[in-house]
């Protein structure tokens, strides 16, 4: 993951989108805060189906949900 400013953002938008799309994923700070990250579509989507598939199967554990995303999408750097 690479994290920028919001200010780097602004002014270089276009690469940033660029590298999203190769499926890098981007973390904003502002004023050294994380505010937002920016992700691929594909990433996002698959992200979300597999939160929501343990809960609708009623199979859902919290701690462990949270150590598969961070082994899953926050890992992959």
């Amino acid at each position: 993951m690479r994290t920028v400013t919001a200010t780097e953002i602004q002014n270089n938008f276009g690469k940033y989108l660029q590298l999203v799309q190769s499926g890098e994923e981007i973390c904003v700070l502002k004023n050294g805060k994380e505010v937002a990250r920016i992700i691929s579509r594909e990433k996002s989507v698959s992200f979300l189906s597999d939160s929501l598939l343990g809960i609708l199967k009623n199979d859902y554990d919290e701690n462990e949900m949270r150590a598969e995303r961070v082994r899953r999408y926050e890992s992959a750097d």
